[in-house]
């Protein structure tokens, strides 16, 4: 018995490692039996954690809009101050966003954005109630430094854990995004109205989904990201590779990622930020300050929040297209151009004839505002490792949220300076000329590692 026991051992020390590989009683932890349930499970927690995140990135600022002129009113705003305060999410995006990989690397994306969702939610739940201007600036903040670490990380887990889906996963995440954003713009008027009439019960209602949307992160809070991603972003051949090849491979994988990429040496990279800085620029002027256009031109205020969430809620379907054909274009310059034309058209209308022509206006704008979906996926297309996507992430978000941050105030400056739209919407249409011109550089079929290596 002892001669066949030392006889297996060295017939299965014989073995090649293909057959090794092979030998039903081996098993590493992602063969392991109820290893592939527990990854499927993990995947659709995943895939209910990134809609319900994106649902709340975006209603703590339009239902702000949506009730600017009561907010301003029962603060004792000013138009310069209101202005200031339309400005403070670029600000918080830029500030805290930038932090969002270093904190992702120390306590993993899935516990940064579950953090961040936590945020969100006190955020939304204590601003209506702070008492005072500095207060509200100050909750607000916590509640759009939760949607900053969110927005960064958001790519990277997508490229994470659906490499193979990046743009139908962008497009599922950008069309949750703009859900949100429509459903804040449309219901928080009509909520308000119902609840008596309270602006700030109207504002503090969606601190309810935000709280729902920290439960799936939950269970991946201890999640650091070594097993989907290594097995998923691996090249075919270390996929099939024998068993005594796989292991090097896996303990080169975290000195890989932290190497970094040289990412202000990146053309691209930079066209890419300056494109995220000027459309998130037009975006939250637009939800800032657009239900404020119509109220002025005469039309009612519930009226005017159905006609910001229209704008929002075109991102629904083209968030979830415009991502994927993205996807299938070498270039994503003519994109670009389409949205723009659109943009221009939605300004010209505001100045001739906004309330005439009110739901055109917005229907344009709405397709204009298609810009964020396209510079996500555009994220996703011009780094080729998941490390090289979070800096890239983090780059061009953090530095076109500081782009950003000027456009809301000095909208809000010239309103009140010239007492009406004219300056403030000829402003709007003439920076979409430049945004125009980086996305269709930023569009352009090449890779930040490749730009930086060669400079």
């Amino acid at each position: 018995m002892a001669c066949e026991e030392t006889r297996t051992v060295e017939t299965r020390t014989a073995m090649s490692p293909t057959e090794r590989g092979t030998a039903p009683a081996t098993h590493t932890p992602e063969t392991a039996p109820g290893a592939g349930r527990t990854r499927a499970w993990a995947t659709r927690l995943v895939v209910v954690g990134i809609v319900l995140s994106a649902l709340n990135l975006r209603p703590a600022i339009t239902s702000l809009g949506a009730l600017l002129e009561e907010v301003r009113d029962g603060l004792g705003m000013s138009g310069s101050v209101a202005g200031l305060l339309t400005s403070v999410p670029p600000l918080c995006f830029a500030v805290f966003g930038v932090t969002a990989p270093r904190l992702a690397r120390r306590f993993g994306a899935a516990a940064v954005v579950c953090a961040g969702m936590a945020a969100i939610t006190a955020g939304l739940l204590i601003r209506p109630f702070a008492g005072g201007t500095a207060g509200f600036l100050a909750a607000s903040a916590l509640a759009l430094m939760g949607i900053a670490v969110s927005n960064v990380l958001m790519p990277v887990i997508v490229k994470r854990w659906f490499p193979d889906r990046v743009g139908s996963m962008t497009g599922l995440y950008s069309m949750a995004l703009a859900l949100g954003t429509s459903l804040a713009a449309a219901v928080t008027v009509p909520l308000t109205d119902a609840m008596g009439g309270s602006w700030q019960s109207g504002l503090a209602v969606w601190a309810v989904i935000a709280g729902a949307a920290v439960l799936p992160w939950l269970p991946l809070v201890r999640d650091r990201g070594s097993a989907p991603a290594q097995s998923q972003d691996r090249p075919a051949k270390a996929q099939h590779a024998p068993v005594t090849q796989q292991a090097p491979v896996t303990q080169q994988a975290p000195v890989t990622q932290q190497v970094p990429v040289r990412i202000t040496r990146s053309r691209t990279a930079w066209a890419l930020a300056v494109f995220f800085g000027l459309q998130a620029t037009a975006a939250y002027i637009t939800m800032g300050w657009m239900p404020q256009i119509f109220r002025d031109a005469g039309v009612p205020a519930g009226t005017a929040g159905v006609l910001l969430a229209v704008t929002m809620v075109m991102g629904v379907p083209l968030a979830f297209v415009i991502p994927r054909v993205a996807t299938r274009l070498p270039q994503q310059g003519p994109i670009v151009l389409v949205l723009g034309v659109c943009g221009l058209a939605g300004y010209a209308g505001l100045y001739l004839a906004p309330a005439a022509g009110a739901w055109a206006w917005a229907l344009l704008l709405g397709v204009s505002n298609c810009a964020f979906p396209l510079a996500l996926t555009m994220v996703g297309m011009r780094a080729r490792s998941g490390p090289g996507v979070a800096q890239l992430s983090a780059f061009a978000q953090s530095t076109g949220y500081l782009i950003s941050i000027p456009g809301p105030l000095l909208v809000g400056v010239l309103y009140q300076r010239s007492s009406g739209w004219g300056l403030p919407i000829a402003l709007m249409a003439a920076l979409m000329v430049p945004q125009m011109v980086v996305g269709f550089l930023a569009g352009r079929d090449r890779t930040v590692e490749d730009e930086a290596a060669t400079r």
